[in-house]
């Protein structure tokens, strides 16, 4: 999603890490975590992309794995050890690279125990809590703090935060009706609040939200948190 479709917040995420001084590498090599299939039922078609993944991952040299999506760490996180039921050869792999991948907002605030990484952005924005970030991982207070740093910004709670915004994959795609519906409920409680912009850690939520926006002519605009964050204030 972040490589094809996003990869401003892909950049503005190295951009942060470099700024407080992470040495960050990308290998060319890495695809899809496999997910996507994953969550359609294609378990052996996904079994071919995490077993990519993790040869590419374990023993790169790195001491950390950062990701921009709450949605690809849970992956490789919680599901992986699902998936991998079907390949015993790679469990300690898996185990090894679980123990070094992290969310960004995660990896900032409770790994580097950094909160402040100087960046600026003007205008009201409100979080969305994306699924897999929220009830998988426990990232609630992360993105938040983190927002509150940020010079210009103002930071407004919606009603629904925490509530799903109907996209979850190909879920969006199967039941388009539920999960326009889903969406829509979304928007009303971004409206109330007045926000000028939504953010979040997964830019897959960003384009289900940002899309029900445009539809109803909304003002308010999706941005991933590392594209504010990578705005710099110096």
């Amino acid at each position: 999603m972040t490589d094809q479709l996003f990869p401003e917040s892909g950049m503005n995420m190295i951009r942060v890490l470099e700024r407080i001084g992470v040495e960050v590498q990308y290998d060319p090599r890495q695809t899809c975590c496999g997910q996507p299939a994953f969550n359609t039922g294609y378990h052996e078609e996904s079994l071919v992309l995490a077993e990519r993944f993790l040869d590419i991952f374990d023993g790169d040299g790195s001491d950390r794995i950062v990701a921009p999506s709450g949605s690809c760490t849970t992956m490789v996180k919680v599901f992986y050890g699902d998936l991998l039921t079907l390949s015993p050869p790679y469990r300690e792999k898996a185990e090894r690279v679980r123990a070094r991948i992290h969310e960004f907002t995660s990896f900032l605030v409770d790994v580097l125990e950094h909160e402040d990484v100087g960046a600026a952005f003007e205008g009201r924005v409100t979080l969305h809590d994306s699924c897999h970030a929220l009830r998988e991982l426990h990232i609630k207070e992360q993105p938040r703090r983190l927002l509150r740093h940020v010079r210009g910004l103002e930071l407004v709670e919606m009603q629904a935060a925490e509530v799903c915004c109907g996209f979850g994959g190909t879920f969006a795609v199967k039941y388009a009706d539920v999960s326009a519906s889903m969406a829509e409920e979304k928007i009303e409680s971004i409206e109330e609040t007045g926000a000028d912009f939504v953010t979040g850690v997964d830019s897959s939520c960003l384009m289900q939200i940002d899309g029900m926006l445009r539809r109803r002519g909304s003002a308010a605009r999706c941005v991933h948190i590392a594209d504010i964050l990578g705005g710099s204030a110096a």
